[in-house]
């Protein structure tokens, strides 16, 4: 990111006494790490093979799971053992930093096999991205060594019937040395399966923090309630925190609004598409295989080989896919190219080129699902194929983020030069509020920190 010169952006260098005093605590370990020490990959190469090989074994197993609703647990017990909760931990800490362009491949590999076992490490990765940028150093230090060690995050973001995360009610509050917080999260996907729990919270003031729980801390409870008829293993149940006391080296801050776009935006959408293209993936190739091994003598419908209007829609959906794949590659070296130059020009361009992936992945995701059954004939509904998976997974996890909003930041940039941002408005509130006698005093720098709440 960059100021309008173009210079590169910085953190403000200043922090408050008390900002300063809860950031620069030490947090202690919950277990001992060095027990069943995990692989630790240690190059993009290594982490994409090793994900190969996890989809590999995945797969076969994934229609049955997802029909008879058996949580993937000795699954993610081989992601642990593999190393791949480590890759993008910076070299500087002792893990790979594996480039964007590779993660996607990574997330695109898993969803292939399963949708649901590739949905459930994305708020792993965006955790430590927040950590990366807004975590003290002790923080990072802490956190990024419990993760090569094998820990995972879960997540407890969004609350019910709270639309935007600025919304969010009053959660934290000072309790001595350290914090309360009281709230109740749903979509918690991989909470469940995790070693902690990230719990977004705000105080009386509106300021943004992660509240980061250990998986077994008193108050923290997790309600296994996920029910969708898409990505039924996540277990994107609820989490309720029931008046939860947390340490303050506990607490990250959680920037939310900017007037520029922030490495955690693009960095966590690139995962999602890369979701819905590993889906798309998996459809098209199970079109493939459904209608080569097919008899077509048994079939109303005319000779494979002569069929050639589903030949053309093969053709029509391999476009699809190769373009979808093309652009989540894209997108991944524009993030990758914008982390090098830190400039604000470049990290537009990265969050306009996600947004481009992320509109592709949706339209071939639904597509080839959806064509696959047409294509392939009646008996590919039959349930022991259990091919319908991959289109409720497709059809759950588009829902997460609407698509026409990544269509309108695109040609919203592409016509007016506007910068597709999280909140569009709040600029334009920003800059009112500034310009009002009585309005808070101006933000300096280009990665505003949030302030603790008065008197912490």
């Amino acid at each position: 990111m960059s100021t309008a010169s173009g210079k590169p952006a910085g953190k403000p260098d200043g922090r408050s006494a008390a900002q300063s005093a809860v950031q620069s605590a030490v947090p202690s370990p919950v277990t001992p790490i060095g027990q069943g020490r995990v692989h630790v990959i240690g190059d993009d190469a290594e982490a994409l093979a090793v994900a190969a090989a996890l989809a590999a074994e995945f797969a076969p197993g994934a229609a049955l799971r997802d029909r008879e609703r058996r949580l993937p647990v000795a699954e993610l017990r081989q992601l642990r053992q593999s190393g791949l909760w480590g890759i993008t931990v910076p070299r500087e800490y002792g893990g790979a930093g594996v480039s964007y362009a590779t993660l996607a491949k990574v997330f695109a590999l898993l969803s292939a096999a399963d949708g649901s076992i590739g949905q459930i490490p994305q708020n792993h990765y965006f955790i430590l991205e927040i950590i990366r940028h807004e975590g003290s150093e002790a923080q990072k230090r802490f956190f990024f060594e419990r993760v090569l060690a094998g820990d995972h995050f879960g997540n407890a973001l969004v609350e019910p019937e709270v639309r935007k995360p600025e919304d969010r009610k009053v959660s934290l509050s000072r309790d001595g040395e350290g914090y309360r917080v009281d709230v109740r999260k749903y979509y918690s996907t991989g909470a469940l399966f995790a070693d902690w729990v990230p719990v977004a919270v705000a105080d009386a003031e509106k300021h943004h923090f992660l509240a980061i729980y250990p998986r077994n801390a008193e108050g923290l409870r997790i309600v296994d309630d996920w029910a969708s008829f898409g990505q039924r293993t996540t277990a994107s149940g609820t989490v309720i925190v029931d008046n939860a006391y947390l340490k303050p080296e506990w607490l990250v801050p959680h920037t939310i609004n900017a007037d520029h776009v922030k490495p955690v935006g693009p960095a966590g959408q690139i995962m999602h598409a890369a979701i819905d293209t590993g889906i798309a993936r998996a459809a098209f190739e199970a079109t493939i295989a459904f209608i080569r091994r097919r008899n077509p003598k048994q079939d109303d419908d005319a000779v494979w080989e002569e069929d050639q209007l589903s030949i053309r829609d093969i053709g029509d959906l391999a476009v699809a896919l190769h373009g979808t794949e093309a652009l989540l590659e894209r997108a991944g070296h524009a993030i990758d190219r914008a982390y090098a130059t830190n400039l604000a020009d470049d990290w537009t361009r990265a969050a306009v080129a996600v947004s481009e992936a992320r509109a592709a992945s949706t339209h071939s995701s639904l597509l080839i699902t959806n064509k696959l059954f047409e294509l392939a004939g009646t008996r590919s509904t039959a349930p022991e194929h259990g091919l319908d998976r991959l289109w409720r997974d497709a059809r759950t996890h588009t829902l997460h983020d609407p698509v026409r909003w990544r269509l309108f930041d695109v040609g919203n940039y592409y016509v007016n030069d506007k910068v597709p941002l999280r909140r569009p408005k709040w600029a334009e509130q920003q800059q009112k509020a500034k310009a009002m006698p009585e309005g808070p005093e101006p933000v300096t720098g280009d990665l505003p920190e949030p302030r603790l709440a008065a008197g912490l």
